[in-house]
This record gives C-alpha cells, structure tokens and sequence, in this order.
C-alpha cells in the first residue's frame, strides 16, 4: 500500500509503544444472542453492535469483543478481575448462569467459572481470602 503523504514520525522516541488495553475477541455464532447473555447474564452494557457481524460489550473498565465472522478465538478463556468475587458470584448465580467451578479460594485468587453459550470459560476472580483453605482449579477437561 502507498500512501501520497509520508507517515508522521512516532510520538515518542522510545523503541516500543506503550500497551494501553487488551481487548478479547470471541467467536460466538450468534452477536445478538452473545450481546444478550453478556448483558442480561453478567451486567454488560452492548458498548457498539454491526447486526450480525461483530459487536462490543463493557462493564466498568472491562471490554469483550463478540464476531459472528471468521475472526475470534473458539473455547477461549477469559480472566476477569473483580472487586468482590462472592458478590459476583452471587450475582451470576441469580441471573441464571452456568457455573462451571463453584467459588473456590485458590492461592492467586478467589474464583469461580461460568461457560457462555458458545463455550467461552470466563474466570471471575478477586483477592484470594487469607482465613480459607486453598482448593485446586477446575481445567479445561472438567477434571481439578
């Protein structure tokens, strides 16, 4: 590709730009059912929507990217940090999803797992609780 006008020097000299987010991109077979289960399952807001192609939704600082196309990852797992996993949990637990792993004290993290429709894991975890034994993972075969 040739552009008529050069590039503009980079902003900063240093040999590497700075990474300012990371953003998910799951593959889901349907962005309208995907863009309902993030929003009325885990409190997501639909941030941007291309009806049957892609679309984003957010919650707080966080953001998933959702494409019905040939882009994005298939079975991916997602951690997602929060401030408070047993409110989490508790919430996710009364909005019908599927928890995968029950809240469990890991030594990186309280955390629990519920499963999309599209078999996404996503890993819901705050500050391991120091008062409680340590259990084990649950991994990608189901097995801890």
């Amino acid at each position: 590709m040739t552009s008529s006008s050069p590039l503009p020097p980079p902003a900063s000299p240093s040999p590497t730009a700075r990474v300012e987010r990371i953003v998910p991109l799951l593959h889901v077979r349907s962005v309208a059912a995907s863009v309902a289960w993030y929003v009325g399952v885990l409190g997501f807001r639909e941030h941007w929507h291309e009806p049957g192609v892609m679309a984003s939704v957010v919650r707080d600082d966080g953001e998933l990217m959702l494409s019905e196309g040939v882009q994005g990852a298939h079975d991916a797992w997602v951690w997602i940090g929060v401030d408070d996993a047993r409110r989490a949990h508790a919430a996710c637990v009364e909005r019908g999803a599927t928890v995968r792993m029950p809240l469990t004290n890991l030594r990186w993290a309280l955390e629990f797992q519920v499963q999309d429709h599209d078999g996404h894991v996503l890993r819901v975890g705050s500050a391991p609780l120091a008062e409680v034994p340590f259990g084990t993972v649950l991994d990608d075969g189901g097995t801890r």
